[in-house]
């Protein structure tokens, strides 16, 4: 992809108690998209070229970071986190406490629309990002035009689970932890591990964006107390069987992290959801995975708004 992203600046708005970054890109009388990132990740983790591109096919593109990452507002929480014992309360479906949950984020994300005077919007969301935009859908569903849940889950924890050592990197402390450098190769492991083997990654290019990121904003605790967020969250099942807008549900056949199986059973809670499998995904954004995913989101979005389209395409 070669596309140049326009010039475009970041901006900060209060929104539902807290502080959000965001940026806004493209045409404002255009149909809007929200991205919404994953775990620890910020909004220049949606690649430029990647959002040029949807900008390029007439759509308002709009990323933000999502509270605990990046320049949006980092939660103060007194109790460190104990992730393993959260985890194994919610795998037993006990509660877990958590400084706030998915829906709370999934209200920052309505919060930033409505901040923005956005009525509508597409809602595409990675990993934990595709859990906040389904508890959008579910809860605001007049604000969605579609929804796209890219590489994500429901919290049922019969097929949440992963290869081991992929949660193992994704919860091992840098050698390092003071130090950035290690903080950098602890990243550089991770994705080494969750990344997908049928696609190639520069590894160059990975750290440059991995450091750029670092140097921008960086916070583990924030990443520990989103992933307190998802497990606090449970089985939401029964609440995306409310969902009734367009959905497209995107997840890679060898993702390490987040199984296939999670892809599965997210498109099968959704009413009328489409199911996109691809072979040599893993649970990162390589650039031939970017090229994928903005064809059938492209596509996904245009026939969310083109009601004959629509039809002719069985959605």
């Amino acid at each position: 992809m070669s596309a140049v992203l326009p010039t475009a600046g970041q901006a900060t708005v209060r929104v539902n108690g807290i502080e959000i970054c965001y940026e806004v890109l493209g045409d404002p009388g255009a149909p809007a998209i929200l991205l919404i990132m994953g775990l620890g990740m910020q909004l220049i983790a949606w690649p430029d070229a990647f959002c040029a591109s949807l900008v390029e096919q007439g759509f308002q593109v709009i990323r933000f970071d999502n509270r605990d990452v990046g320049l949006s507002t980092h939660i103060a929480w007194a109790q460190p986190p104990r992730l393993l014992p959260a985890i194994a309360r919610g795998v037993l479906g006990l509660s877990v406490r958590s400084p706030y949950r998915l829906r709370d984020m999934a209200e920052d994300a309505r919060g930033l629309l409505d901040a923005l005077q956005i009525e509508r919007a597409h809602l595409v969301g990675v990993s934990m990002g595709g859990m906040i935009a389904q508890c959008m859908a579910v809860h605001h569903p007049h604000r969605l035009l579609s929804l796209t849940s890219i590489m994500s889950a429901t919290g049922n924890w019969r097929v949440v689970f992963g290869k081991p050592a992929a949660l193992r990197e994704l919860l091992r402390q840098p050698a390092a932890p003071d130090d950035p450098a290690s903080q950098l190769d602890r990243l550089l492991r991770v994705f080494a591990v969750i990344g997908s083997p049928g696609f190639s990654t520069d590894q160059v290019e990975l750290r440059r964006q991995l450091a750029r990121a670092m140097a921008r904003a960086h916070d583990p605790r924030g990443q520990y107390r989103q992933l307190l967020a998802i497990v606090a969250a449970g089985d939401r099942r029964r609440e995306l069987a409310r969902i009734r807008a367009p959905t497209l549900v995107i997840h890679g056949a060898d993702d390490p992290l987040l199984p296939a199986a999670a892809g599965r059973d997210t498109a099968k809670s959704i009413a009328g959801a489409r199911l996109q499998i691809i072979k040599g995904m893993g649970h990162d954004l390589p650039p031939g995975v970017q090229t994928l995913l903005l064809e059938a989101i492209i596509q996904h979005c245009r026939a969310a708004t083109t009601p004959g389209l629509r039809s002719a395409k069985g959605g």
